[in-house]
């Protein structure tokens, strides 16, 4: 054989190998993933896809990556611990997309995440009519500055002294700083102003007449403290609300007056809202109100730079657009010398429409995108890259997705894999798990009963296998055979949030409605305008639930504290000492359980603690039991075990009990009530804080999205959930796409037809029945398809 004619062996390299792999609660399992393919990874929540994914196969491909650089780059870069595996062979760059929401910076919008504002600054920069700048000077961000000064420099051998003029245009608007909104303050939350100041008007925390702040302000000679706030001179009422710091002297004692606001912005609006006291924060939401700003009129730009056109176009009017009508406005625009840039902004807009998000506007506020639309918008940077042979990660790419939408988001990860890359999808949906090209199934349980490889090879053998994925991969659920009839009804008349259309619905009351339709059709805007807010209204929305790593269900629930009240109660000691994060914490670590060492530019080495051996608590504390247990034994316990010690015998703790139920109704039984936050997925973290919020009392419950990070095996579940809710007598209303969902309700409410600007208005109203017999509507023909359907192939 030639040399020529043997294969060469960089051809071989055709899987990404894992051996031993330990992550979390993975039990050292070994597998091979086909290069150049799409793997979906599928499996119970909680049974470790993210944690083999994510945490061991991206996670080391991004170390890699980090090390290559200078150790001066390394040291402003997040330092990464190499995953709990014995051997990663074969990996290529890994892009991780996840459902992180994007940052909510004010200045940042979905145009200048996606590079696509910096293409129509450049744009207006060198078509605009007039001309005003650079770029930079269309940037919301960048403010316009001059000045002048003396410069000294050297000519001729000699020092010279010159006067220098310098200016810089940008196109931020000067009055809001380019948030397109001000801050302003609600005077009737900050007094009452038919008081005087001597009796004691200021209605703000810890401002009480008999206090420093009340003397201060009644005992100034430039104001009359006998007289009604409301009777005070224009300039009186400056003096109170804006003075600049000023000494004075009350009772003999020198003291600094200074205005209400500036001392309100220094005292309170400097400090982290979430580091609030509870009645600090509410005080604060009641008297700050932001409104449009009323010099850009929400643009956040400049009158020059609004001033600049292209075709009688500014570039606040093309960023308003929505982006479906901005791309088809670009394709008419004619200008040769530009050709590049254009085709490069119209691919990007394009892409926008393609993944479903046309209905968007590229001034919409990053921070405003829920999860499934911030994943979509990342996917942008990469649709139209030349990169091939990397490693797309995807974090459950349907969330939010209409089982219309879907189709279009297949078409968009196989579309990726035939460029020669590798993509890996965690999902539940079986319409992605179909077009997979392999398939790795983790179970068989979730936490501890899970980490295992239950089945990798194709779909057709997914399908036939034991596994509960593989057998529950065709379930289709039924319409119901009778409906509950409503008790009442909310009526919402003529919302307008947004792109609402004037609704005008009633949502019946005391049954389970769906609330439906294509992404960007206005379900969010009518949930937000017409009925959070009102009283005995829970919303549990998709907005991150807050936590550091010494959080862990226990606390975040409110569970930990009756469970203390019991040990203290039952050994005669304070409850602090069994708080690892007070009295009771190991004095060597602090109660974290690990000791961590900084290695600069390295990833931080977390090692146990010796002294607490990773318990968290003194060990004087362990000597304290609670029916039989330590402090340390209960935080050990799953959420299911917790729930049966808890509830009878003398371990009883009806209030524990309680949390504990609601949480394994939402089909978290196997967490353990000490596991730090860090470590739970995201759909983990979803259905942890609606286990919370179901304890407040209310009379409707309004879900949003509950299915999302569910196996299907765990939907039947959360339908039994929501199905008690209505039968203890609330209403719920839920906001879903997934099918089993609404052929359970009551009642669907579909809002459409499109999205953005072709949605809004309200296209059915009625029975799941009536739905589907009508197939009027996309949800219809989709809803359809899906109770008769045999398998995923003929939805």
């Amino acid at each position: 054989m030639k040399a020529s004619d043997r294969p060469m062996a960089a051809d071989s390299h055709d899987t990404i190998r894992v051996l031993g792999a330990r992550e979390n609660n993975l039990r050292g399992i070994s597998i091979e993933i086909p290069k150049r393919r799409l793997t979906v990874f599928t499996g119970v929540s909680g049974s470790g896809k993210s944690s083999l994914v994510f945490n061991t196969i991206a996670a080391e491909s991004q170390r890699l990556i980090n090390e290559t650089y200078s150790a001066f780059v390394q040291g402003f870069m997040p330092t990464l611990a190499r995953p709990d595996v014995d051997v990663l062979d074969g990996l290529t760059t890994a892009i991780t997309v996840d459902q992180q929401r994007m940052g909510a910076d004010p200045r940042s919008t979905v145009g200048t995440a996606t590079d696509a504002y910096a293409m129509l600054r450049i744009l207006f920069s060198r078509l605009g009519d007039p001309h005003i700048g650079s770029a930079q000077a269309f940037s919301f961000n960048v403010a316009s500055i001059s000045g002048a000064g003396a410069v000294t420099f050297e000519k001729a051998g000699r020092k010279v002294k010159e006067r220098r003029d310098f200016s810089i245009v940008g196109g931020m608007c000067p009055r809001c700083e380019g948030r397109g909104e001000v801050s302003d303050f609600d005077l009737s939350q900050l007094y009452d102003d038919s008081k005087s100041l001597s009796e004691g008007p200021f209605t703000i925390p810890g401002w009480g007449a008999e206090g420093w702040y009340g003397r201060i302000y009644s005992g100034t000679d430039f104001l009359d403290p006998n007289r009604p706030i409301r009777d005070f001179t224009e300039e009186e009422l400056n003096d109170l609300l804006y003075k600049e710091p000023t000494k004075i002297k009350v009772d003999g004692i020198n003291l600094t007056y200074e205005g209400i606001i500036p001392k309100i912005r220094k005292s309170f609006l400097s400090k982290d809202r979430e580091a609030m006291q509870p009645h600090i924060r509410a005080f604060v939401d009641r008297a700050i109100v932001f409104r449009v700003c009323p010099d850009c009129r929400g643009t956040r730009l400049s009158d020059l730079a609004r001033s600049s056109k292209i075709s009688g176009m500014s570039i606040a009017d093309l960023t308003t657009m929505q982006i479906s009508e901005l791309a088809d406005w670009l394709r008419e625009l004619d200008a040769p010398a530009v050709a590049p840039l254009l085709d490069s902004l119209q691919h990007t807009l394009d892409s926008f429409v393609r993944i479903g998000l046309g209905y968007l506007s590229l001034n919409r506020p990053a921070g405003t995108l829920s999860g499934g639309e911030a994943q979509r918008t990342r996917m942008i940077r990469h649709l139209g890259s030349s990169l091939t042979d990397v490693t797309y990660v995807f974090d459950e790419p349907t969330t939010g997705l209409h089982a219309h939408d879907i189709e279009r988001m297949n078409e968009l990860l196989l579309e990726l894999r035939d460029k020669g890359n590798t993509v890996l999808v965690v999902e539940h949906k079986p319409e992605v798990i179909d077009i997979a090209d392999h398939v790795i199934d983790l179970g068989p349980g979730a936490g501890a009963a899970g980490g295992e490889v239950c089945f990798q090879g194709t779909v057709d053998g997914l399908r036939s296998s034991a596994t509960v994925t593989g057998r529950r991969l065709d379930d289709r659920a039924a319409l119901k055979d009778s409906v509950r009839a409503p008790s009442g009804v909310l009526e919402i008349r003529g919302a307008s949030l947004h792109n609402l259309r004037e609704v005008d619905v009633d949502v019946p009351l005391g049954v389970l409605v769906v609330l439906t339709g294509v992404a960007g059709s206005g379900k969010s805007s009518l949930v937000t305008s017409s009925m959070a807010g009102r009283d005995g209204v829970v919303v549990v929305d998709q907005s991150a639930i807050k936590g550091s790593r010494r959080s862990n269900p226990a606390t975040y629930t409110g569970l930990l504290d009756p469970i203390r009240k019991a040990f203290a109660k039952a050994t005669g000691v304070k409850p602090a000492l069994f708080s690892a994060n007070s009295e009771g914490a190991c004095p060597a670590c602090k109660g974290a359980g690990v000791i961590y060492t900084d290695l600069g530019i390295m990833a931080d080495m977390a090692v146990p603690c010796e002294e607490c051996e990773g318990r968290r608590f003194r060990p004087s504390v362990l000597g304290y039991t609670f029916g039989g247990r330590s402090i340390v034994d209960v935080l050990e316990m799953s959420v299911t075990e917790a729930g049966e010690f808890f509830a009878a015998g003398e371990s009883r703790i009806p209030a524990a009990h309680r949390i504990l139920r609601r949480l394994a109704d939402v089909g978290l039984g196997y967490l353990r009530i000490g596991q730090p936050l860090t470590t739970l997925s995201g759909g983990e973290r979803q259905r942890l804080k609606l286990a919370t919020q179901m304890a407040e009392k209310g009379e409707m419950y309004v879900l949003d999205e509950p299915t999302a990070g569910l196996h299907l095996a765990d939907v039947g579940q959360l339908l039994a959930l929501l199905d008690r809710l209505v039968d203890d007598g609330r209403s719920v209303v839920v906001i879903e796409h997934h099918q089993a969902v609404m052929a359970h309700a009551d009642w669907i409410i579909d809002l459409g037809p499109g999205a953005g600007h072709d949605g809004g208005r309200v296209v059915f109203a009625g029975l799941p029945g009536d739905l589907v017999a009508e197939r009027s509507t996309l949800t219809g023909r989709h809803l359809a398809d899906y109770v008769g359907a045999e398998s995923p192939s003929h939805q």
